[in-house]
C-alpha cells in the first residue's frame, strides 16, 4: 500500500435516502476491516446534505443494518449537514488565495454555451468567462465559486485497485464548490469533512473513481496530503449486469429478514470481489486478520443467491447454540413472530444438531420447528390432510398403545417403528406420513424419529390421543 500512514482511518459515508444497500455494506465492510486489522479507526459520516430526499428513518436503518452485521465504528457519526459552515470557510480561503473564483453566470446562459460548443463540435465543458475577472468588475446579484483548475497538466491518481489513472485537465471543467443559493457541492465537502476527520485511506465503489481526480484538485489547492483511494468493482447480479430491483433482495435489512446470519452475509459480502488464496468459508475474526488492499480483483463481482446460501449454511452449522438462539430471536422479532417460550427454546436446543443438517437459514429453521411451536390441539387446515389422517386413524390407534410401552430411544422407536409397518405390509413412507402430520400439522417436517425424541413420550401420545 506505498507509504502507509501511522495509523490508519478509513470511513464510510452513506446518503440516508434509503436502506443499506448491499453495495454499500460491502464498501463498509471492506473500510472496517483494513481499519480493525492494522488497529486503526472506523468512521462514520452521515452524509445528508440532499435536504429533499436525506430522512432520519434511512439514518435509523443504515446504523441498524450496520448493527445487525456487527460493523461498529470509532466516535459518534458525523452529520456532513452541520458542517456547512466549515466547508463554506474554506471556500472562502481558496477565494483569498486565488484558487477559486466567484462566477456569476446564470443556468441559462451555460446551457447555451454547451449547445453551441456541441453545434460546432467543439468541448462542452464549461469554460467561465468570469475566471480572470477583477473583483471590482463583479456585478451585484448571485453566483457560485468556481475552484481554478490547473491548465495544460496530466491529472494522475495512483489506485490501490485500478493502478495508474490519467486524465488530462482539459477534460475536467472548473468545478463548483459553493452553489448559487450558497450551499457547498458534494464534491467540496467530501474533501474537506475526510481531510477534518483525519481519513488516510477512501475505500469506495469505482462509479467514484471519476470523483477521485476532481476531488484530487482540491486537495492540491488547499496543500493538503492526499489520502490512498481503493476504487472497487461494483458488485452485478448473476446476469453480468449492475445491481437493480430485478435482482431480488438489494439492502441487508432484507437479508436479515430472508434469516441470513451476520457471519455468513459478511463471509460472503467478503468474497464478493476479495479473496484469500483458496479459502472460502471463514469467520469475522480471520477476516480481520487477513484482509488487504491487495487481493482486491479489478473485475465485477456477481451476487449469487445460492453461493450466498451455501456460505451461510456453513455459518449455521459451526454456530455456537446460543448464538444460533440469539439470531433466530432477532429473526422471530424482524418478521413479526412469536419468540419462542423457555420450554420451546429447549426443544429447539435438543434439535439443532438435525436440524442444522438441512437449514440454509432461519427461514428453513422457522418451517422445520413447527412442531415446536404448534400448540395443542393441533388445527390442521389442510383438508387432504385431514382425510389423509382419517382414512389412517385405525393405524394409529393400533400403534399407540405399542408405544406407551416401548423404552423411548431412538433405536428402540426405529426397531418398534419399522416392524410395525411390516406387520401391517406397508412401507415405512406410509405409517411416517401420517404420524408427522399428526405431531406437526404439516407434511413436511424433520424425521418423525427425530420429532419424537424430542417431544418425548408423554407429549408424543398425547398429540396421538388428540386424533383418536
Amino acid at each position: 500500500m506505498g507509504n502507509t500512514p501511522t495509523e490508519i482511518v478509513t470511513r464510510f459515508a452513506p446518503s440516508p435516502t434509503g436502506d443499506l444497500h448491499i453495495g454499500s455494506a460491502r464498501t463498509a465492510l471492506f473500510n472496517w476491516l483494513l481499519a480493525r486489522r492494522h488497529g486503526g479507526k472506523f468512521l462514520l459520516r452521515i452524509e445528508d446534505t440532499d435536504f429533499e430526499r436525506s430522512t432520519p428513518e434511512a439514518t435509523k436503518s443504515i446504523l441498524s443494518g450496520l448493527n445487525w452485521l456487527g460493523i461498529d465504528w470509532d466516535g459518534e457519526p458525523t452529520s456532513q449537514r452541520s458542517l456547512q459552515a466549515r466547508h463554506k470557510q474554506i471556500v472562502t480561503q481558496l477565494l483569498n488565495t486565488n484558487k477559486a473564483y466567484k462566477c456569476f453566470s446564470t443556468k441559462e446562459e451555460i446551457q447555451k454555451n454547451r449547445e453551441s460548443a456541441k453545434e460546432s463540435g467543439d468541448s462542452t465543458l464549461f469554460k467561465s468567462p468570469w475566471r480572470n475577472v477583477d473583483k471590482d468588475q463583479h456585478p451585484n446579484k448571485p453566483y457560485s465559486v468556481r475552484l481554478k483548475t490547473p491548465e495544460h497538466q496530466i491529472l494522475k491518481i495512483n489506485d490501490e485497485v485500478q493502478g495508474e489513472v490519467n486524465w488530462s485537465n482539459n477534460q475536467i471543467d472548473d468545478m463548483i464548490l459553493l452553489r448559487s443559493d450558497g450551499t457547498p457541492t458534494y464534491m467540496l465537502a467530501v474533501v474537506v469533512d475526510d481531510h477534518d476527520m483525519g481519513v488516510t485511506h477512501i475505500i469506495r465503489g469505482d462509479d467514484h473513481l471519476s470523483n477521485a481526480g476532481r476531488q484530487k484538485l482540491i486537495y492540491q489547492a488547499l496543500d493538503w496530503p492526499v489520502p490512498i483511494f481503493a476504487h472497487i468493482p461494483l458488485i452485478h447480479g448473476e446476469d453480468g449486469k449492475k445491481l437493480s430491483k430485478r435482482h431480488g433482495a438489494l439492502d441487508i435489512k432484507s437479508y436479515a429478514e430472508m434469516g441470513y446470519i451476520p457471519e455468513g452475509v459478511i463471509n460472503y459480502l467478503c468474497r464478493l470481489g476479495w479473496s484469500h488464496g483458496d479459502d472460502e468459508i471463514f469467520s469475522t475474526s480471520q477476516a480481520k486478520l487477513w484482509f488487504n488492499l491487495e487481493n482486491i480483483g479489478k473485475g465485477p463481482a456477481r451476487l449469487d443467491l445460492k453461493k450466498m446460501e451455501f456460505v451461510n449454511k456453513q455459518h449455521m452449522s459451526k454456530a455456537p447454540y446460543k448464538m444460533i438462539e440469539k439470531y433466530f430471536d432477532q429473526y422471530l422479532q424482524n418478521i413479526g413472530e412469536d419468540a419462542l417460550s423457555t420450554s420451546q427454546k429447549l426443544l429447539l436446543n435438543n434439535s439443532f444438531d438435525f436440524l442444522k443438517i438441512k437449514i440454509k437459514t432461519f427461514s428453513d429453521l422457522l418451517e422445520q420447528i413447527t412442531f415446536i411451536k404448534v400448540n395443542r390441539p393441533i388445527i390442521i387446515s389442510d383438508e387432504k390432510l385431514v382425510t389423509l389422517i382419517s382414512n389412517n386413524k385405525k393405524l394409529l390407534n393400533d400403534l399407540t398403545p405399542l408405544l406407551q410401552n416401548v423404552k423411548w430411544t431412538r433405536d428402540e422407536l426405529e426397531t418398534l417403528l419399522l416392524d410395525f409397518s411390516s406387520s401391517y405390509n406397508i412401507k415405512f413412507g406410509e405409517l411416517a406420513r401420517p404420524i408427522r402430520i399428526v405431531l406437526s400439522g404439516k407434511s413436511h417436517t424433520p424425521s418423525i424419529i427425530d420429532m419424537m425424541t424430542v417431544l418425548g413420550k408423554e407429549e408424543t401420545l398425547a398429540r396421538l390421543y388428540d386424533f383418536s
